[in-house]
């Protein structure tokens, strides 16, 4: 039909070629279930190259992307995945990495689906980019690389910063304040950096390789590392500040909570974090290749419900045991990411949900051999959202165990807070920080992460850190210029 040149009549607008909305998530690849609970490799095998293009070019390029105001380390989200989408993966490094130099981690073990994925704008048609996959993508990519880019680094400005603790939290600190041009020196009491990446996340989701590398890295950038030093023991906070200009302290929340309930001092009753770090860090499940010894237990119960639980329960799974989730709520109100939830299922370990120990039951060696506990049904929601457990009164039941491993909480060690007068401690042992700046009460000193919330996730640590690393730099900037 022949166009309306009718004199003052607007042409009609020509309809904008709308994109196809492709709501096809593509999945990452992961080892057999029945090879994966045999071994401790990495159970995800990530996405080929071919895949990755296929999901970033799913990605809408939202003019105003939810996902970058809901990423705690601010990274930009569309502006990576549409460089995934060109092939331009050098690019797509770039601006990955101006923001996060833990990309490789947070891929793994961020939960996305909480925080960036969760407001993608294809959620309302179920079919929000895997934002984490990629993430993770770029990282390998870059790993696999001859020649890893470090960005140019700015004259150095005389100021020093301590940060204490080598956990996401410290290495994201001292990652931005080094490309300040600030010196910094990572204090960890381990053996190795890393914090709770290296110690409490097992191998087969998060491979010890990988935090080393992107430790490695920020060596590169001129971080300096120092093992096995114990702030509060080995040295105070105050000596400390006579030779640093600042103090961030990342010191993450290694304290394990316990029920008290009768039978937590039997043998074989752990922690999360003693479990786990016997694994991971001292390399127990390679024993007798390792000098770590751990008892090969027949049947454990994990109590808890959260990702440090599903770790424990999956861990004790590869070493042979029948292992179980012992959880006071339903499945409905399980903590942990789904994801993890689901691979524990896949790999065989048991739920017993609505059920609460009372009490751990020990043979004449001292060995615990059972457990005592409580049916429950669940009441009206609490102050977390979820239903209140209540006991079922009568159903005592008494279930045999060989190992039981507590994955309730964590606190803060409180040996810096003993050993650092004028620092504000919260009721859990918390030091008590301004949210916005991570400032401490005392100082010259900052702190975040699982120090100053109690235990959290990982990339919410690394948000803390960015805080406090502004806030620093902010600061030794209004100080005189040092020649």
């Amino acid at each position: 039909m022949a166009e309306d040149k009718t004199p003052g009549k607007k042409p009609a607008k020509k309809a904008k070629a709308r994109k196809k909305l492709d709501l096809d998530r593509r999945d990452i690849p992961k080892q057999p279930v029945e090879a994966r609970v045999r071994n401790f490799d990495e159970v995800a095998l990530g996405y080929s190259a071919e895949t990755a293009i296929e999901e970033a070019k799913r990605c809408l390029v939202c003019k105003k992307p939810k996902c970058i105001g809901s990423c705690p380390v601010e990274i930009d989200i569309t502006g990576f995945i549409e460089c995934i989408a060109q092939g331009d993966f050098a690019e797509g490094v770039r601006i990955l990495k101006e923001k996060n130099l833990l990309p490789a981690i947070c891929g793994r073990v961020c939960p996305q689906e909480d925080q960036c994925e969760g407001v993608c704008a294809l959620t309302k048609k179920k079919g929000e980019i895997a934002i984490g996959r990629l993430e993770r993508f770029l990282a390998d990519w870059e790993a696999e690389q001859p020649d890893i880019e470090i960005p140019v680094i700015p004259p150095p400005t005389g100021r020093r910063v301590a940060v204490v603790g080598g956990g996401p939290a410290g290495l994201t600190v001292a990652g931005d304040l080094i490309r300040q041009g600030h010196g910094v020196t990572i204090f960890e009491a381990l053996h190795e950096m890393g914090g709770v990446l290296i110690y409490g996340i097992p191998e087969f989701r998060l491979p010890k390789r990988i935090v080393k590398r992107e430790v490695d890295y920020l060596e590169k950038l001129g971080v300096e590392m120092v093992t096995d030093f114990v702030v509060g023991k080995t040295r105070t906070i105050d000596s400390m500040l006579e030779e640093y200009d600042a103090v961030f302290i990342g010191s993450g929340a290694g304290l394990p909570w316990f029920m008290d309930i009768p039978g937590e001092n039997l043998n074989g009753v752990y922690s999360a974090n003693e479990y786990l770090t016997r694994m991971n860090l001292m390399k127990g499940y390679k024993f007798p290749d390792s000098g770590t010894p751990i008892v090969k237990h027949k049947k454990v119960a994990v109590i808890g419900g959260g990702n440090v639980a599903m770790d424990c329960a999956r861990t004790a799974l590869r070493l042979g045991a029948e292992s179980h989730i012992i959880y006071r709520r339903s499945r409905e109100e399980l903590p942990a990411r789904l994801e993890e939830i689901e691979n524990t299922e896949e790999e065989g370990v048991t739920f017993q949900f609505l059920t609460l120990p009372i009490r751990y039951i020990g043979n004449d060696n001292g060995w615990v051999e059972a457990m005592e506990c409580l049916r429950m049904e669940l009441g009206e929601p609490d102050q977390s959202g979820r239903r209140r457990p209540v006991p079922i009164e009568g159903s005592e039941t008494i279930i045999p165990f060989d190992a039981i491993i507590c994955a309730i909480g964590n606190s803060p060690n409180p040996l810096i807070a003993k050993t650092t007068p004028g620092l504000e401690i919260g009721r859990r042992g918390n030091i008590v920080t301004d949210e916005e700046t991570g400032k401490t009460t005392k100082d010259r000193v900052w702190a975040g992460g699982d120090v100053a919330t109690g235990a959290a996730t990982v990339i919410l640590a690394m948000g803390a850190g960015r805080k406090a690393a502004r806030s620093i730099h902010e600061y030794l900037g209004s100080l005189p210029v040092k020649s």
